[in-house]
């Protein structure tokens, strides 16, 4: 299979570099520049190689560097932002840094004929996210593009096939960002485009079929999309015996939970057990209001709650988790600054006696776990259900959580997405869900004043959840909404839509 190694350098689109690739049917991977060394490059058999962007100055002692052999390798070599210009510092180059150089957003690129640049039209607009610029292009190197204030935006060496580009391809902003990757990939490392996805999981199933034979098998199902695909992947590979347990800790939203258990045990015949834990968790989380700790304390009591079923179940020789390729990135397993936490990755408790750990989704992105599922047979409302974090409802609820707001904000959630699928708009917006705010406003009901809470509603539209438009949902049904919501859930007195984008908001409110 033929590979891209995408070698990160702390930028914070990482993944989406990764994402593009494999848009253009070639498998890539990212890996962190201080934990992946040239020897495992050599004999990774790599057809092209990314550096990544990255928030340091090439100059800095402290920044993140990488062994000029990588260089030599004779695989070729596209460096994107500070990889560029780490490209250049690394082969005898100037990067300077200076306020009248810096570009930020929209700019207009102008480009040379180049392979690099094949269709791409001489004028464009690209986008930048830089301080420091590539002042001498090193011997050796041509200038391919400029701006008005980069005048190397982009730079080639045909002979060692090195390349750099100052602006972000991978971005939608980039307009024809899309094309300058496929260049790269099929222009310049002459690759073939075979992966697929589909074929993948697959062989993963076959694979899985042979080397779990007459193991036993114990998986977390959260009845979200990973590990729901996770889930039947592993059905199709090894049948009963692979038992699911489905730990409900009453932070679902409303009806999830007897959903989840319909769908996989009468639908599927998975070996499910379910786990009423909601008074559990609730009794942990009481009077906590830091997001961070609630993350951790449901990721811990829900290791504890799986143990326990893992003990009644008997000696089960393997663990399977629903990880996938986002959750290893953001939870800091690379350069890239840790985002938040995620509870299926990091390690595991040694108290937990298993033999071995599986994640079959690990390599995957959402979009093709999703495309994973629909081939497995999983149900569209399954499928393209609204993404849900592992918290659940508790790091929607803004501050301390009890059993009255979680049902208050199940009841306003649901009217949302009932509002919003009886427009026809489910896949319009990516994303979108209540937030029960900490916050009580004055409110007037007939000729009663009253002290309630206040929702706020979440709507955004990406392709890839690194960045995030708030969608312009129609007037009239937030409206509906609106109205609903302060008529029908009991101590809601006012309804607010959020019109922040990501950055520089992230999409969930903690």
């Amino acid at each position: 299979m033929e590979k891209i190694l995408v070698l990160d350098f702390g930028g914070q689109y990482n993944q989406l570099i990764a994402r593009r690739v494999r848009d253009q049917h070639v498998y890539a991977e990212v890996k962190p520049f201080n934990n992946f060394s040239l020897s495992q490059i050599k004999e990774g058999g790599y057809q092209g190689i990314i550096f990544t962007g990255g928030p340091n100055s090439v100059y800095d002692p402290e920044s993140p560097h990488y062994d000029a052999g990588i260089l030599d390798l004779g695989i070729p070599v596209l460096g994107i932002c500070y990889g560029a210009q780490l490209l250049a510092y690394m082969t005898g180059g100037v990067v300077s840094g200076a306020e009248n150089s810096s570009e930020y957003g929209k700019t207009l690129l102008k480009v040379k004929q180049h392979a690099l640049f094949q269709d791409l039209p001489e004028e464009s607009v690209c986008w930048m996210s830089h301080t420091d610029y590539i002042s001498s292009v090193p011997e050796g190197f041509q200038i391919l593009a400029n701006t008005e204030k980069c005048p190397c935006a982009a730079m080639a060496n045909d002979e060692r096939k090195l390349y750099g580009v100052q602006f972000h391809p991978e971005v939608t902003h980039t307009a024809y960002g899309k094309q300058i990757l496929h260049n790269f990939l099929f222009n310049i490392c002459e690759c073939k485009g075979d992966w697929d996805a589909m074929d993948y999981a697959s062989q993963a199933i076959e694979r899985y079929r042979k080397e779990l034979a007459g193991k036993k098998v114990l998986l977390a199902l959260s009845g979200g999309v990973d590990s729901s695909v996770a889930a039947l992947l592993l059905h199709k590979a090894i049948g009963q015996n692979l038992i699911c347990v489905f730990v409900d800790h009453g932070l679902l939203r409303k009806g999830e939970g007897d959903f989840v258990e319909n769908t996989f045990r009468k639908t599927f015949g998975v070996n499910l057990i379910r786990v009423n834990a909601g008074g559990r968790f609730l009794s942990k989380l009481a009077g906590v209001t830091d997001p961070e700790k609630k993350r951790k304390i449901i990721g811990e009591e829900f290791i504890r709650v799986f143990e326990e079923e893992a003990k009644k179940i008997g000696h089960v020789q393997v663990l399977a988790q629903g990880t996938i390729y986002p959750d290893v990135i953001e939870s800091g397993k690379g350069a890239s600054a840790v985002i938040k936490s995620h509870h299926n990755v990091g390690g595991l408790p040694d108290v937990i006696s298993f033999d071995e750990l599986i994640e079959p989704l690990r390599d995957f992105f959402k979009d093709e776990v999703r495309s994973v599922g629909g081939m497995l047979g999983l149900p569209h409302e399954l499928v393209w259900r609204q993404p849900f974090p592992g918290p659940g409802l508790a790091v929607r609820i803004i501050g301390d959580i009890t059993g009255d707001k979680i049902k208050i904000l199940q009841e306003a959630d649901a009217i949302f997405r009932e509002e919003v699928a009886k427009a026809h708009l489910e896949e319009d917006p990516n994303q979108y869900f209540a937030v029960l705010t900490n916050t009580r406003t004055v409110g007037v009901m007939g000729d009663d004043r009253t002290y309630g809470y206040t929702v706020a509603l979440r709507a955004v539209t990406t392709d890839d959840f690194m960045t995030a438009e708030w969608t312009r949902l129609p007037f009239d049904v937030l409206e509906r909404a609106s109205s609903r919501i302060t008529n029908e859930v009991a101590d809601v007195s006012r309804v607010v839509y959020d019109i922040s984008s990501k950055p520089p908001a992230t999409v969930e409110w903690e």
